[in-house]
């Protein structure tokens, strides 16, 4: 069953145990958005605005930001910090 939400303001929303698998998302707007424990396996993000993002206690196993492992990029971070 696909539904389907048009220019809807669900803002201020509050979701808890909900299933979005499989769910797509185009031109929304998630600024200030929290999201905690949550399961974001397999999900792609394209042209997107990531500015002032933050991310922690995050598993980044398998990441990549435009095909960089970011599990990588933290290496090469840490080497160069010492």
């Amino acid at each position: 069953l696909m539904v389907t939400h048009v220019r809807e303001d669900i803002s201020n929303s509050k979701f808890e145990d909900v299933d979005l698998c499989q769910s797509s998302f185009t031109d929304v707007n998630l600024q200030g958005v929290v999201f905690d424990d949550v399961n974001m396996s397999g999900v792609k993000i394209n042209n997107a605005n990531l500015s002032n993002c933050q991310i922690s206690d995050a598993n980044l196993t398998g990441m990549t930001i435009n095909g960089v492992l970011v599990t990588d990029l933290f290496k090469t971070y840490n080497r160069a910090e010492i």
